[in-house]
């Protein structure tokens, strides 16, 4: 049996992933420190810088996928993971030097997230290069991993870190670890592509992108009701919080341990999931953890107010099986969906075709996320939480009936 550890090029990468994967959950919190506490901006400003980041892949996803067909996808990551590192020592400077403003910090997030864009479209199109077929689950199992610990543990590791040393050198850090992951992406050795996208107009291989995506017998259906997933998923994750704290009355020293709960969910469910994919076939098993994102959010709307400390324990406990099972879910999902979607896809089209759907699964985010809060300040939060639970429900009942549960991760239906 193949082992993963025996491909040492993947190795370096995963290491590599680790530093920026970490990096980038603890310069989330570090911003919005940064924004509030050392430029004295406002809820707005954290809103727009936040959301200033993402802008790129909305409109520049197709764009994005184009060109990494083009380009070696390693000197993508090289460059990009090295560009956001001096972009983040650059913040960090203007930032001790008191000359930032919203409006430069914004203008430099944007540069961050074109990169990231990239970055992500790279990522996502690299690791068919470094591993063989037989191996993608697993290989993605060990990202998501990875993903889900620094998940959890990134908040906190910047809580301390912000504490200690303050916001602009915390980001400081997050440069180092950009810069050393750009490094060490640069020692790895892979198979080149063997075929090349060079040739032909933008517009065209664009247009052969989507069709790809979408005319696929099972890729298809993935992609749309990865789509509608994401709307509802933003929907809750924008009221989650302050669910926990307004309704349910929860203090602010446990939210990071119920966010956390999802977190160990993940690794959970990372741990299981190529086990999953070869006993029950990738298909079913993404269908099981599509139904199972309903419940787990029921488990959590079903949550008595903390009014005393016996509805405190009773509260606590469905949050956190509810975020345990969502994370659960995400996890058994994140490596066969990645590595399904890898697996049939040629080289010379995965960067179009991540690059595709992670773009218009941002702009269902971005829709989504106000939504989810314009419903909860409407009728409120319990309410706009059932909303997004019929969503995942109805996304997961349409996966589950749908040809994608026959899905196999062997079977050559390219």
């Amino acid at each position: 049996m193949m082992k993963i550890r025996e491909h040492k090029s993947f190795v370096r990468f995963w290491v590599a992933s680790a530093s920026s994967t970490f990096g980038m959950f603890i310069l989330t919190l570090a911003l919005q420190v940064l924004v509030v506490v050392n430029m004295g901006g406002s809820a707005v400003d954290v809103g727009w810088v936040s959301a200033s980041r993402w802008i790129p892949y909305i409109l520049l996803g197709l764009l994005a996928g184009v060109l990494i067909d083009r380009f070696h996808r390693k000197t993508v990551l090289v460059v990009t993971n090295i560009g956001r590192g001096m972009l983040l020592v650059m913040i960090c400077l203007l930032a001790v030097t008191e000359v930032i403003n919203i409006g430069w910090l914004m203008i430099m997030l944007i540069l961050f997230g074109v990169m990231s864009l990239f970055n992500d479209a790279a990522y996502q199109s690299f690791v068919p290069q470094l591993v063989p077929r037989p191996l993608l689950i697993r290989a993605n199992a060990r990202l998501e991993q990875v993903s889900a610990v620094a998940e959890t543990s990134g908040p906190a590791i910047a809580g301390g870190l912000v504490s200690w040393i303050g916001a602009p050198f915390t980001i400081l850090v997050n440069a180092v670890s950009y810069l050393f992951s750009g490094v060490l992406m640069a020692t790895i050795k892979h198979k080149p592509l063997e075929k090349s996208a060079t040739d032909g107009r933008i517009g065209k291989q664009i247009k052969e992108g989507l069709q790809w995506m979408y005319r696929h017998q099972y890729l298809r259906t993935l992609a749309l009701n990865t789509h509608a997933w994401f709307l509802f998923h933003s929907m809750m994750i924008t009221i989650f919080v302050t669910f926990i704290l307004i309704e349910l009355g929860f203090k602010e020293s446990l939210l990071g341990f119920l966010l956390a709960a999802g977190g160990v969910g993940a690794v959970i469910g990372t741990s299981l999931s190529n086990r999953a994919g070869m006993r029950f076939g990738v298909g079913k098993s993404m269908a099981f953890s599509r139904i199972l994102y309903g419940p787990a959010v029921i488990l959590m709307v079903l949550s008595p107010a903390a009014n005393d400390s016996d509805t405190q324990i009773i509260a606590l406990i469905f949050v956190i099986l509810g975020q345990l099972f969502y994370g659960f879910a995400m996890g058994i999902e994140g490596p066969l969906e990645m590595g399904y979607r890898q697996s049939v896809t040629p080289l010379h089209l995965q960067g179009r075709m991540n690059a595709t759907l992670r773009s218009i699964n941002r702009s269902m985010v971005v829709i989504g996320a106000p939504l989810g809060g314009a419903i909860a300040d409407g009728i409120g939060f319990r309410q706009a939480l059932w909303i997004s639970i019929v969503g995942l429900i109805l996304c997961g009942l349409w996966f589950a009936l749908s040809s994608m549960r026959k899905a196999q991760f062997k079977e050559d239906d390219e």
